[in-house]
Formats: structure tokens, C-alpha cells, sequence
């Protein structure tokens, strides 16, 4: 056992399931034509793995299995997607499992070109290495002197066999042919760093980006600048022409903007301003469409139609999830279906944990949304709201008025938000006799019927506010609930029972109706945070020394108290039945400590700490978030579907690093066997047949072998047939064969001897029963479980036969009797199998009971016998009686 729990590091309680929210990094996206479905698919990175989206409806096709490292680099062909991640790059088939993998190179890849049946790979050393792509072979290796020429950019020109560009950091531009290994020419540059190539509609005209925020249009096979360009917003990122009869360039900058460029007229037409709050990853022109595929690192994948008048381009459909980290993420509503999460980028996101068309963005907190409406304002950046810190929901009320009660960074007000409706609601919560701006909202609850907001305010006071009015509705205390910040405000399930706790150490129960301070409780140090849950009623307090203490608000007791964290508590989640309390820490850990027992049961590590957790109402998922990562990770309960140990972690319990589970969902199988192996060991335990010698234990056979022991011969007289079976007169369809592979007929059977003789042999008669052997064995030695099992073992008319042939008309004697009574005796004594005790001594009765009186040994045993049964029932009969007078009394008192 202790080498098992030495053994197991990993979490037992959870599995990686799966990412949520995260559609794009920095790593420009790969857009794809599929010749089979004659369809567009736009291919991003999220970190270890890849998504591949249909354009036509940006609907998710397939999700990569995971590489060891992030994606540095991608790049595509026809068939296959190619992943550089450190100095390796893979080729993806399918869009999901890793056909070719190919190694060599030393440093970081950080380009990659598809070229025919080979592949060109560029590291950070300046190694270009081409290898062929089948057989995953080595065809050529370059070095470039990183002084003089660092590669910056790589572009396959159009109709140039065997040709590749390359642009450097340097500003200068080499064309090689790499079948015979040669430099064709070399292009001075503009003397700045070439930040992007791309190949123009025209052949022979290629775009050139640099770091001033140029455009050349190059004509490379005469070595003429045709035209230039240039923008204001730092180095061209990513460059791409329409090519649906419209001679337009688009170019991405560092800022988010996309400038858009007339080639015949050459100025510039539209600016597409904050396409992405982040640098333009990639942009991408369809062929022959007029749309426009852009990403960027704020998370987001957009794709624009030109369809406008002027040029302009409008946004046609994005996936898009939170472009910061994360401040609070929490289950919405019953099903587990839907996770609230607010951000540091102002936004107030919903997804979906089934499928990602239900996701859905309720906007940016506007200061004045009518105002920003009747204006038409673009630019919202002026008139947004600092980033929600902290919020409760309530789907209760949900469709007749607003039911998201969110607090703001540094602001006094509360928003409220509407979940229907996907926007921000109509009101904002604040006393009106407060004019100072040091005070800021620090705490909100909404209650369980979705009527009321509670707000505890940095000041200390704690108001109470109707969500249907926003109407303030009264305050908790004189002037103030606490002299301190408050740090949690909770209301119970039936509006009786307000809860508040301060940053001076009191934790206050509050009458919700009349505003009247009930009881107060002084914690041991100041608390950082509070949850309820309100079925239970259990209180959890996460205080400033990195300890838990559980309360009861019935009796308003402590109950519980936790320590074991070293470093700041974020969160606390409590399981739907409110046995485990979840907490997560800056120490990166996550702790899950089981109520009833007050042990520590599950710990496990993460490289990132922990910011937020949540539990789903359904017990099914734990919603992990994370310092400097944008989405929401899911950890399956792995107790809802193997058997899991839940016995206390040892005080030198080490846990090892869990890694975060990626966005494919199938990479977590794995891991769950892994951490199920260990706890199986755990709990292997072996049930006595009897717990204590004093404790009166059942059998576990089936009622059928024992129950109806006394009632036989009415089962028998039932089941008897009422008539005879009646022989066919006629000859029988099937002409009975003999068995074997040769078919052959069987011959009627003939009766040789006319005159049988009708006397019984009762040499088989006189043969006595294993059973009897073994009740004549027990008088000697005085051991009858062997004799008992082979009664256990045989059927209600096996029962009742061996019982019958006890006696000596049937083949039995005396002393077998004797024994037979002294192994229900035993049986008795030693308080196993009761119930079979009882019985086969009833049906021993019912057989013998006329010839007992006529033998003095025998009823000399059965005297003794019923001094035991009157015993042990009376003993039984006592704890019944108690017990239905106690369950009586609960059903009938008022309590």
C-alpha cells in the first residue's frame, strides 16, 4: 500500500480533457484549397496542435494531435501541413496525425517552403536544408553567414523552376536555383530588412516588405522597381493581392491595422483600423474571392467580403475568444453547459462546452452605451470599461431582466449584463451619496431567485440592489457592514441569511430582510476570499496565511480548517454535493480536500498557477484558467466513471507537474489510464466474511436457495402437470438419427426381456451422501464447514432431500441427526449465515419433528437449540424495536 501511494504523483481525481476558447496565435495561419471538396481551409495555431477551419461556414474540420513543444513555424501543400516546433518539423495528414518527421537541423526552425515533393526548412543559424518529403531524406543544405545575410523571409516565385527568393535582415535579396546549387543573382535591397515576400498576380512581379513600412513592387526578372508604397504603422507583416479582378493589395502592420492599396491608380483606398488589437499575423486573399482571411496573436481568426461600394471591407465571420488573460471564469446555469469568463481585454465571453457554435461574446462594459450607439462612435476605446474583476450570474430570472452582476478594476459601479441578449445591461449599481473615487466595488452576489444584487465596496459597505429597478434597497449596518475593505459577500439559498467577511478579520451573518446583524465570528487572519454553497450551507474562507476554514452557517462554527498551500489562494470551488472543496494557488498547485473526513484527497502541480477554478453542476468537469494564458481548461472527474481511492495524501506527499490538456480531446486518453492504475492498487481490500464476532451476518446467497425451503411440496404439488405426456400416434416429422459426423438413422429400441424384474436395487440407496460423510467426520473432529458448503452449494430440492435422507428409514442413523443439529449449533454460535441457520432448522423440524420426542440425544440437542435461537432473537428483536421507534419519531415529531 505505501509504495502504491509513493508511486502515485499524478492527479487521481482529474484528467486533461481539453482547451477551450483559443482559436489563433502569432504563427501566421496556412489557407489551403481542397481539389476532392473544392473547398477553401484556413489552418491556425494554437500552441502544440493546429485547427483546420472550412471557410465557407469557419466551421472547426479537425484538431492536430499534439506536438512536444509550441509551433514555431507552418506551412502547405495539396496534401499534407507542415508543423516546425524547436529544431524538428513534422508533416501532418489529414489535418490531425503525423505522417513524416523530419531531423536535422541544430536551431530553432523558423521557416518552412513547400517546394513540389520536397520541403525547404530555414533555422535561426541560417542552415536552408531541402529535403524530400517521401522518403524524409536530405537533397541539399545551405549555410548563410548570419553577419551578412540572416534569412528574413523565403518565397517560391511563380513559373521559376527550381528557383527560391530569399530576403535577409540585411535588406538585400538572393535568388538561388537549388537544383544545381547555385546563386543566380543577388538584389542590393532598399538598405532596410526585408520583412515579407509575396508573389503578385503578375508573373515576374513579386511585393517586398520592409521594416520601414515599405511596399516595393519588384519586378525581379528585369530588376525594376515598378511601384512603392508606404505606411506609418512599423514594419509590413504579411502581404496579399486580390486576385478576383480587382487590383487590390492588402498589408498587415505590428499595430492591427490592414492598409489596402490601388495598384493602377497606386494610393492608398480603405484602412482597415483595429482589424485585430494585436499585430496582423497573416493575412490572406482567397483566389477569385473577394474575401479576406486575416489572424492575429489577440486570439482571433476574421475573414472580411469586399463587397462595398468603396472598397471597404466588412467582417463576414470570426472565431474569436479572449485576446488577454483571464480574471474569472464560472459555470452559467444547471446543465454545466455554458462557462462565464471575464477578461483583462474588457470583454465577457461564453463557451460552450459541448461544441463551439454555441459560444458567443456578450461585448465590451460601455460607459454609456446609448450615448456610443446614437453617435455611431468607431473608435470605442475612449468609452470602455476597465476589465470585470468579478461577477456572479443567476439564470433564474434570465429572460425578464438582467442576470449578471459584474464589479470593474478601480471602479465604484457595478454593470449588470443580460445573457439572452448577449450585451450589457441597463443599469449601473452604485450609492448615489458617494462622490469619492478611491472607492471601488470589491464583492458581488446575486441571489439564488435572481431579484436581488448584493455590493461590498471597499469603504466596507455592503448594499443591497433590485436587479429588475437597479433601486437601491438598503444597506447592512449603520454607516458600514465593516470598518475594513470587504472581501465576499453571499447570500443563502432561501434569502434568510446574508454573509459579508472584511479585511479586518470579522465574518458577519446579516438578516437579509431587515439589515440586522445576527451573530459575528473573528477569524484568525484577515480572509481573502468567500464562497457558499448554498444547498449544504457550507461557508469556505480562504485567509491571508494561505489556510482554509469551512463554516456551518446553521450553527455559524467552524468546522473544518485546511492548511497545506504555500502561496497565495485565487479560487475555491465546492463539487455539486459539497463533499470536496477545490482550492488553487499561486504555488501552482490544485488541492482537493474531502469535507466529511477533513483530508487532504488529491494535489497535483501545473507550470502555470491556477487563477480561477469552477466546478460543473453536473460533477463531470473542473474549469482551470491560468496566469498569461487565454483559454479555459477542462478536467474530467474521474471518479464519475472508474474507481477511484479517496484516502488521505500523506503529510510528505509530493506531487509531481500535470501538463495543461491541449484542444485536442482524444490526447487525454492516455493520461487517464495512467492515473487510474495506481489508485486501483489503492483501494484493493478484502471484506471479511465477518466483521466482528458479535455482529450477526447474513449469507449473500439468493433468497431463492433458502426462502422457500418450508413451502416445497406446494411448489411441486403446483408445477405438477395435470396430465400425463401423451405419445404421438403417428411417426414423428424428424426420423431420429444418431449423433455424429456419418448421419445415420437410429434403429428402434427392442425389448428383449418381457418379463423385467420390478424389485428395486437398493444398493444405490444404501449409498450414503457426501453430506452425511461429512456430518459423520464432524462428530469426531467437531469441524462442519466443509458439510455446510456442500449445502450452500445445492438447491432447494437438493436441500430437502439431503435433509430427508437424515433419518434412518432413509438411509441415515441417529448420530447424523445429532450432527446435523450440532452444525446449526456452530452456526449459531458464531453469528454467520443466520438466515440459512433458521431456515434448515425449520425444514429439519418440519421432516423429523414426529421422531424427536422418541430419542433423548436428540432432543436433548434441540433443547439447547432453542435456548439459542430465543437468544439471539430477543437480542434482535430489542435493536429492531429501537430502531422503529426512533424512525417513528422522526416521521411523526415536529421538528
Amino acid at each position: 500500500m505505501e509504495r502504491a501511494s509513493e508511486r502515485r504523483t499524478a492527479s487521481a481525481l482529474f484528467a486533461g480533457f481539453r482547451a477551450l476558447g483559443l482559436f489563433s496565435n502569432d504563427i501566421p495561419h496556412v489557407v489551403r484549397f481542397s481539389a476532392l471538396k473544392r473547398r477553401f481551409y484556413v489552418t491556425t495555431c494554437v500552441g502544440k496542435s493546429f485547427h483546420t477551419y472550412d471557410v465557407q461556414k469557419l466551421s472547426l474540420v479537425a484538431v492536430s494531435n499534439s506536438v512536444p513543444q509550441d509551433i514555431c513555424c507552418m506551412a502547405a501543400d495539396g496534401r499534407l501541413v507542415f508543423a516546425a516546433y524547436g529544431n524538428v518539423f513534422s508533416a501532418f495528414a489529414r489535418n490531425k496525425e503525423v505522417v513524416h518527421t523530419f531531423k536535422g537541423h541544430k536551431a530553432e526552425i523558423h521557416f518552412l517552403q513547400p517546394f513540389g515533393d520536397h520541403i525547404i526548412s530555414v533555422d535561426t543559424d541560417g542552415i536552408l536544408i531541402i529535403w524530400h518529403i517521401y522518403s524524409e531524406e536530405e537533397y541539399l543544405q545551405l549555410t548563410f553567414d548570419k553577419s551578412v545575410f540572416k534569412i528574413s523571409a523565403i518565397l517560391h516565385p511563380s513559373t521559376y523552376l527550381n528557383k527560391i527568393l530569399l530576403g535577409s535582415e540585411q535588406g538585400s535579396l538572393q535568388l538561388w536555383n537549388v537544383k544545381s546549387n547555385k546563386l543566380l543573382y543577388t538584389f542590393p535591397g532598399w538598405k532596410v530588412g526585408v520583412t515579407a515576400l509575396q508573389q503578385a498576380p503578375a508573373v515576374d512581379v513579386v511585393a517586398i516588405g520592409l521594416m520601414s513600412g515599405q511596399v516595393i513592387i519588384h519586378n525581379i526578372k528585369f530588376n525594376e522597381t515598378l511601384m512603392k508604397f508606404r505606411q506609418d504603422w512599423g514594419p509590413i507583416t504579411s502581404i496579399s493581392f486580390r486576385t478576383d479582378g480587382h487590383p487590390v493589395m492588402a498589408a498587415g502592420s505590428p499595430c492591427g491595422h490592414i492598409g489596402l492599396w490601388d495598384l493602377e491608380d497606386k494610393k492608398l483606398i480603405n484602412q482597415m483600423r483595429n482589424a485585430h488589437s494585436t499585430a496582423i499575423a497573416g493575412l490572406t486573399f482567397l483566389h477569385r474571392e473577394p474575401l479576406l482571411v486575416t489572424n492575429g496573436a489577440d486570439n482571433a481568426l476574421r475573414i472580411w467580403i469586399f463587397d462595398g461600394p468603396t472598397g471597404e471591407g466588412r467582417l463576414l465571420r470570426f472565431r474569436m475568444g479572449h485576446s488577454a488573460p483571464l480574471t474569472n471564469i464560472r459555470y452559467y446555469g444547471q446543465n454545466g453547459q455554458q462557462i462565464l469568463s471575464a477578461s483583462q481585454d474588457g470583454t465577457l465571453q461564453s463557451f460552450s462546452t459541448v461544441h463551439e457554435k454555441f459560444n458567443k461574446s456578450l461585448g465590451h462594459g460601455l460607459i454609456n452605451k446609448k450615448r456610443v450607439k446614437r453617435k455611431g462612435l468607431q473608435n470605442t476605446m475612449s468609452v470602455r470599461l476597465p476589465p470585470i474583476t468579478k461577477f456572479a450570474a443567476e439564470e433564474a430570472r434570465e429572460s425578464d431582466w438582467d442576470g449578471i452582476i459584474a464589479c470593474h478594476q478601480g471602479k465604484l459601479s457595478c454593470s449588470t449584463w443580460n445573457y439572452q441578449k448577449s450585451t450589457i445591461g441597463a443599469y449601473f449599481l452604485k450609492p448615489k451619496e458617494l462622490k469619492k473615487d478611491d472607492i471601488t466595488a470589491t464583492a458581488v452576489d446575486i441571489t439564488s431567485c435572481g431579484n436581488f444584487a448584493v455590493i461590498g465596496l471597499s469603504s466596507g459597505t455592503v448594499d443591497v440592489y433590485n436587479m429588475q429597478s437597479g433601486i437601491h434597497r438598503g444597506s447592512f449596518g449603520k454607516d458600514q457592514a465593516h470598518k475594513g475593505s470587504v472581501r465576499g459577500v453571499a447570500v443563502d439559498g432561501l434569502n434568510q441569511l446574508t454573509v459579508t467577511t472584511g479585511s479586518e478579520g470579522l465574518l458577519k451573518f446579516w438578516n437579509f430582510k431587515n439589515k440586522i446583524l445576527i451573530h459575528s465570528v473573528s477569524l484568525s487572519s484577515s480572509p481573502n476570499i468567500m464562497l457558499l454553497h448554498r444547498d449544504s450551507g457550507i461557508l469556505g474562507l480562504a485567509l491571508d496565511d494561505f489556510s482554509i476554514s469551512v463554516l456551518d452557517i446553521e450553527t455559524r462554527k467552524i468546522v473544518r480548517e485546511f492548511s497545506g498551500h504555500q502561496g497565495q489562494i485565487n479560487d475555491m470551488a465546492f463539487s455539486p454535493d459539497g463533499r470536496w472543496l477545490i482550492s488553487a494557488a499561486m504555488d501552482c498547485s490544485i488541492r482537493t480536500w474531502d469535507l466529511p473526513s477533513g483530508c487532504l484527497i488529491d494535489c497535483f502541480l501545473l507550470d502555470s498557477a491556477p487563477l480561477n477554478v469552477s466546478m460543473s453542476p453536473t460533477g463531470d468537469f473542473l474549469a482551470t484558467s491560468h496566469v498569461d494564458h487565454l483559454g479555459i481548461y477542462l478536467w474530467s472527474n474521474i471518479s464519475l466513471y472508474s474507481v477511484v481511492s479517496l484516502r488521505p495524501l500523506p503529510a510528505d506527499y509530493v506531487p509531481s507537474i500535470v501538463m495543461l490538456p491541449g484542444t485536442c480531446q482524444t490526447q487525454d486518453v492516455e493520461v487517464s489510464e495512467e492515473t487510474v492504475e495506481p489508485s486501483d492498487e489503492l483501494i484493493e481490500y478484502d471484506s471479511p466474511e465477518q466483521l466482528n464476532e458479535q455482529l450477526v451476518t447474513l449469507s449473500l446467497l439468493p433468497e431463492s436457495r433458502w426462502k422457500n425451503l418450508l413451502n416445497l411440496d406446494v411448489i411441486k404439488k403446483k408445477n405438477k402437470p395435470k396430465e400425463p405426456p401423451k405419445v404421438p400416434k403417428s411417426a414423428p416429422f424428424f426420423i431420429p438419427t444418431i449423433p455424429g459426423l456419418v448421419p445415420r438413422y437410429a434403429a428402434p429400441e427392442q425389448n428383449n426381456d418381457p418379463q423385467q424384474s420390478k424389485v428395486v436395487n437398493l444398493g444405490v440407496l444404501a449409498q450414503k451422501s457426501d453430506f452425511c460423510l461429512k456430518l459423520e467426520e464432524g462428530l469426531v473432529n467437531n469441524k462442519y464447514d466443509t458439510a455446510l458448503n456442500l449445502l450452500k452449494e445445492s438447491g432447494p430440492s437438493g436441500i430437502e432431500t439431503e435433509l430427508r435422507s437424515l433419518s434412518p428409514d432413509c438411509g441415515g442413523s441417529i448420530e447424523v441427526m445429532q450432527s446435523f443439529l450440532k452444525m446449526i449449533g456452530m452456526m449459531l454460535d458464531r453469528k454467520r449465515d443466520f438466515e440459512l441457520a433458521q431456515a434448515y432448522l425449520a425444514l429439519f423440524l418440519k421432516l423429523h419433528l414426529k421422531m424427536l420426542p422418541s430419542e433423548p440425544v436428540l432432543l436433548e440437542e434441540i433443547t439447547n437449540l432453542s435456548s439459542q435461537v430465543e437468544e439471539n432473537w430477543t437480542h434482535l428483536q430489542s435493536l429492531f424495536n429501537q430502531s422503529m421507534c426512533i424512525l417513528n419519531y422522526l416521521k411523526s415529531a415536529l421538528l
